[in-house]
């Protein structure tokens, strides 16, 4: 299964890729570090970053991409803590535990 998500991911990540507008020598951003430049603004509460990062790729593409990064980090967070990925989730979210 992960490898049919790998597989796919693959090819999104290569469909989606657009160039920035500049002047200069353009540079292609993936939806991988859309989504990261993204999140790292939201949590620092930068407008403009976050308007930057979500030009960079579609919409979809940086939903996808901000999930894949949720997905790694609760999956760490668990192993770095010994629990599971439901809990730390549910943990993160201020949740009760189930």
């Amino acid at each position: 299964m992960w490898g049919r998500i790998r597989k796919y991911s693959a090819g999104f990540v290569n469909s989606v890729r657009i160039e920035e507008p500049t002047g200069r020598q353009t540079r292609t951003h993936n939806l991988f570090e859309a989504a990261a430049a993204y999140v790292s603004a939201c949590a620092e509460d930068d407008q403009d970053r976050i308007d930057e990062a979500s030009a960079w790729v579609s919409p979809e593409a940086l939903s996808f991409g901000v999930n894949e990064l949720a997905c790694r980090a609760v999956i760490a967070l668990a192993r770095e803590r010994d629990e599971s990925p439901r809990t730390v989730a549910r943990a993160l979210l201020g949740l009760p535990a189930a």
